[in-house]
């Protein structure tokens, strides 16, 4: 066979059943037996739409997400859509063109040195000159992209290699010195924090988004329920613990509940569990959890004491560390409900100042049309956000059930990360429904994927928190820059319900309170993709806010009434 038909082939041995992506002249070989051998693919509508979706397909499936596109400008396309899988951990093998191997570094038509541009933003990438070396490159890429801590893989190959035979033999297994998928640690490290948790008054759960990645809930839910310590989330955890869960006020961090950010500061152990403490969970670092000793699982050593120094690290694959704690703290559950003073505390803190808004007969609330929606959601709902206030509002008052159901870009912040995103995670599990939650600003950054949707009847509902402005950077020049709205106001002539119609997406528009509960539950019935576009307050804030450089407990919580 040809080294086209090669990838491809590679790609059924690895179980993938479809590909995003877009064709370009590096890559028409490829195009030409994928369309001979009628391999699944959706044609996105911009290389970003790409990589995005097969990044929502893959946190939402859990498998290996796969995009395709040409050399040049269509690999440095996807770029954005790599660093935002690479900064999350999400398991991806990006294929792309490269001119044919004669012309390489000769500043070719449509080149780009996309092994060098895409280093710092990947687990890996190869560079395919030699069609013989296919097999393996594709191999490799898979194993290196799921296995330890997922990450993104880029394969870039020469277009001759597309056209160039082999004989096709896939290889069984991988060889790769420096690196294996052994990550099994130490069960001595794993009965320090259980001694540790013995000792401990005020002991907290911190559920990171490894939870998710490792498919490990299961285990933390029972590690709740066995030993009643309370437990807070990171953006990217949520959904591994119910909302609801007796002890579990949610999100913690810079527009985290105030229960969960005050059991941070107040607890006297903290285990953290497959996070890998960014500053948006932190506050200052200094002051982070200042009476607590702090437990760290982690798979990957090197985040290991890179943001906050751990007393008690716990090197390993979740998948190894906690059914190993679970076995242990199960040990300790003959005690008694040794937490309950504590885990009441928490819960009083939410009690007294949970999130919050303030209703209006005149604008919709934000926090209100999310409530509503989250009501009318069955618990296999898949939630997708774009990056911004509607993000954080969505997390704050969407009640998130299940892991691989509350998608976002959490490390890079990525706009534009949202429409794509959903349409991936449809594709993979066309079973859920699956609703995103953006604003006026994301949705213009990849709007041309409603006719994706459109074309591929791809049945996602678009919620658009419409206020006429960058919302979370209006919030910043708000609170910081005297009201000086630089550049942040979105007060043109753009019409979403038209936009959206145009290609293909029927919309709606809601403007009024009453909206809400007469209309929601008619529009998230609806069969097939829709636009809802709802317009809210433009000064409305995201609360609470811990301000750049101060403590978890040093939160903006606005007036009383909030």
């Amino acid at each position: 066979m040809n080294g086209a038909q090669a990838v491809l082939e590679s790609l059924k041995q690895e179980g993938v059943d479809v590909v995003f992506g877009y064709p370009g002249g590096a890559v028409l070989t490829l195009y030409d037996e994928l369309y001979k051998m009628k391999f699944p693919h959706v044609l996105t509508r911009h290389e970003q739409g790409a990589a995005h979706a097969a990044d929502g397909y893959a946190r939402a499936t859990g498998k290996v997400g796969v995009c395709f596109a040409t050399s040049g400008p269509g690999a440095t396309n996807l770029v954005t859509g790599i660093a935002t899988a690479n900064m999350d951990s999400v398991p991806m093998v990006c294929i792309t063109g490269q001119v044919a191997t004669p012309y390489i570094g000769r500043d070719s038509f449509q080149e780009a040195d996309v092994s060098g541009i895409t280093t710092p933003i990947t687990k890996h990438n190869y560079l395919v000159k030699d069609v013989n070396e296919l097999p393996r490159v594709m191999k490799e890429a898979f194993y290196i992209a799921r296995t330890g801590r997922p990450g993104p893989v880029v394969i870039d190959i020469a277009k001759d290699v597309f056209n160039a035979e082999i004989d096709f033999h896939y290889p069984e297994t991988v060889q790769l010195k420096g690196y294996t998928d052994d990550n099994n640690g130490k069960a001595a490290d794993v009965r320090a924090v259980v001694a540790a948790l013995q000792k401990a008054k005020r002991p907290l759960l911190f559920v990171g988004g490894g939870v998710t990645l490792s498919d490990t809930a299961e285990y933390v839910r029972k590690i709740v329920a066995c030993t009643g310590m309370p437990a807070v989330s990171t953006l990217m955890g949520l959904g591994c613990l119910p909302a609801g869960t007796d002890g579990y006020p949610g999100l913690a961090g810079m527009h985290g509940c105030y229960a969960a950010n005050m059991a941070i500061q107040q607890c006297d152990l903290l285990i953290c569990v497959g996070m890998r403490f960014s500053d948006r969970v932190t506050g200052k670092t200094s002051q982070f959890a200042p009476k607590a000793k702090v437990a760290h699982f982690e798979i990957d050593p090197a985040e290991i004491d890179k943001n906050v120094a751990a007393d008690y690290p716990v090197v390993g694959d979740l998948r190894w560390s906690l059914p190993l704690f679970l076995k242990e703290v199960e040990k300790l559950s003959a005690e008694g409900d040794r937490f309950k003073e504590w885990r009441d505390h928490v819960t009083a803190m939410n009690n007294e100042k949970p999130f919050g808004y303030i209703p209006s007969k005149d604008v919709i609330k934000p926090a209100e049309a999310i409530g509503k929606i989250s009501s009318l959601c069955s618990d296999d709902t898949i939630v997708v956000t774009d990056v911004g206030q509607h993000q954080m509002w969505a997390a704050q008052f969407y009640a998130s059930r299940e892991p691989r159901q509350f998608l976002t870009s959490g490390g890079l912040g990525t706009m534009g990360y949202g429409l794509p995103a959903a349409l991936g995670a449809k594709v993979g599990i066309p079973d859920k429904p699956v609703v995103l939650f953006t604003g006026d600003g994301s949705i213009m950054m990849n709007c041309q994927e409603f006719a994706t949707i459109a074309d591929n009847d791809i049945d996602v509902k678009v919620v658009v928190l419409h206020n006429c402005i960058l919302g979370m950077v209006a919030q910043w020049q708000r609170l910081f820059y005297n009201h000086h709205y630089s550049q942040s106001e979105l007060k043109g002539k753009t019409d979403l319900v038209r936009l959206a119609e145009a290609m293909g997406v029927p919309g709606v528009r809601l403007t009024k309170p009453e909206e809400v509960e007469s209309r929601l539950p008619e529009l998230m019935a609806h069969k097939g993709p829709m636009l809802i576009d709802i317009m809210i307050p433009e000064d409305e804030d995201v609360l609470p806010m811990v301000p750049g450089g101060k403590r978890l407990d040093q939160m903006v919580l606005g007036g009383e009434e909030k």
